[in-house]
């Protein structure tokens, strides 16, 4: 698929990661009528935590295809049985946006295959371990409160937000990934025109 007529790099580019964040928090299912400032404080918290975890290795198997440009799909992990899956097509049109935005120094050659590898590996992590209590905790959303008693909440679209700021910390990358799968939104979405900003920012994965 070959990129044409990509907006000016400044279009996506004037919002800044957070505010990435908090458009992905936003379209998300049960945060219709949140508040913009509590979602913007979520965002920060989220992005906060995914730039401070230690660097994690990927120890599910990973399986490169192609057909993600027909599911809307960069990477996901599934969790059975336990697999990163690249998709090679998405990756490949990744790449020539960076390129026809003039993106390239934030995104370096190979980083956008690196980055999505490092978004998955961050899910693996907090599906396996101790650190999704630990994002809980960090966002401050209370599930329940029974006096000096506080069950964290989950918060939809959190995880999300950690990974992308985890991929861009480990990767050296000077912008989110957010930012690249808003401008790929924009390439796919049916009617986008270019040139115009595309619908809030959505991740181009699905999780099992």
């Amino acid at each position: 698929m070959t990129v044409k007529n990509a907006p000016a790099r400044a279009d996506l580019a004037a919002t800044d990661d957070i505010g990435w964040a908090v458009r992905l928090l936003a379209a998300t299912p049960t945060h219709e009528h949140r508040d913009p400032e509590l979602l913007r404080r979520w965002a920060r918290a989220a992005d906060a935590f995914g730039s401070a975890l230690a660097p994690v290795a990927c120890e599910a198997r990973i399986v490169e295809r192609d057909g993600g440009l027909e599911l809307g799909l960069l990477a996901r992990y599934t969790s059975r049985p336990p697999a990163v899956e690249l998709y090679t097509d998405t990756i490949d049109l990744a790449e020539q946006v960076v390129d026809a935005r003039g993106w390239r120094d934030w995104y370096p050659p190979g980083s956008v295959r690196a980055a999505a590898l490092a978004h998955e590996a961050v899910h693996v992590h907090l599906h396996h371990g101790p650190a999704k209590a630990a994002l809980k905790r960090a966002l401050g959303h209370s599930a329940l409160r029974l006096g000096r008693l506080r069950v964290p909440g989950h918060v939809a679209g959190a995880e999300e937000v950690a990974a992308h700021a985890y991929a861009r910390t480990v990767c050296g990358l000077g912008r989110s990934p957010l930012l690249l799968t808003a401008a790929l939104a924009a390439e796919t979405e049916t009617g986008t025109a270019p040139g115009t900003t595309p619908p809030p920012a959505r991740d181009a994965r699905r999780e099992n």
